[in-house]
């Protein structure tokens, strides 16, 4: 194999590559949607801090009766966004997300459930590990309604749910 030939080698597959990229992040849905609601749901059960942490410090147990705890999210600079909601319930001994979705409690138990909101570059922030909760809510980088004093004592599984919003694969250039 000759020189040029290497090159064109390279410069194909990378070309594949990108053309790869591009079609995954065309397939990821908009960041803080309903599927993308969904896909937390899958993340969030596949945390071992959230699904374990977070029955050993009785946070599932406050559910306001319901049988859940509701955490709301939305991107505040998307003009009109719909919340999204995950429902958290006691299943198995484990801290298990049992709905994804768009927002369907309509009142939230304040001493129970939890609505949180930023604009889309202080989410990414978060989800990349730059900063946690308490900086987070410390320079209102993060807002947030619902017991605070039990988000204090759960300060390491609230920071797992900040990186998996990081995680969780989504378009953030399109608002809901």
């Amino acid at each position: 194999m000759n020189r040029h030939s290497v090159t064109f080698a390279a410069t194909a597959l990378a070309a594949g590559l990108a053309a790869a990229s591009s079609a995954l992040a065309q397939t990821a849905p908009v960041a803080m949607s309903a599927p993308w609601a969904l896909a937390m749901c899958s993340a969030w059960n596949a945390d071992a801090t959230l699904t374990d942490k977070l029955v050993e410090s009785g946070w599932v147990r406050n559910d306001g009766g319901r049988g859940f705890k509701a955490m709301q999210i939305y991107r505040a600079d998307c003009p009109n966004a719909a919340r999204v909601e995950l429902q958290i319930a006691l299943k198995d001994d484990k801290a298990q997300c049992v709905y994804g979705g768009a927002a369907r409690t309509d009142k939230l138990a304040s001493g129970a459930d939890y609505l949180m909101w930023a604009d889309t570059p202080r989410w990414r922030e978060m989800g990349a590990g730059e900063y946690g909760p308490m900086r987070a809510m410390m320079f209102g980088r993060l807002n947030f309604e619902g017991p605070k004093m039990e988000a204090m004592g759960n300060m390491g599984p609230f920071g797992s749910f900040l990186l998996l919003v990081g995680k969780v694969p989504g378009d953030w250039a399109a608002c809901p």
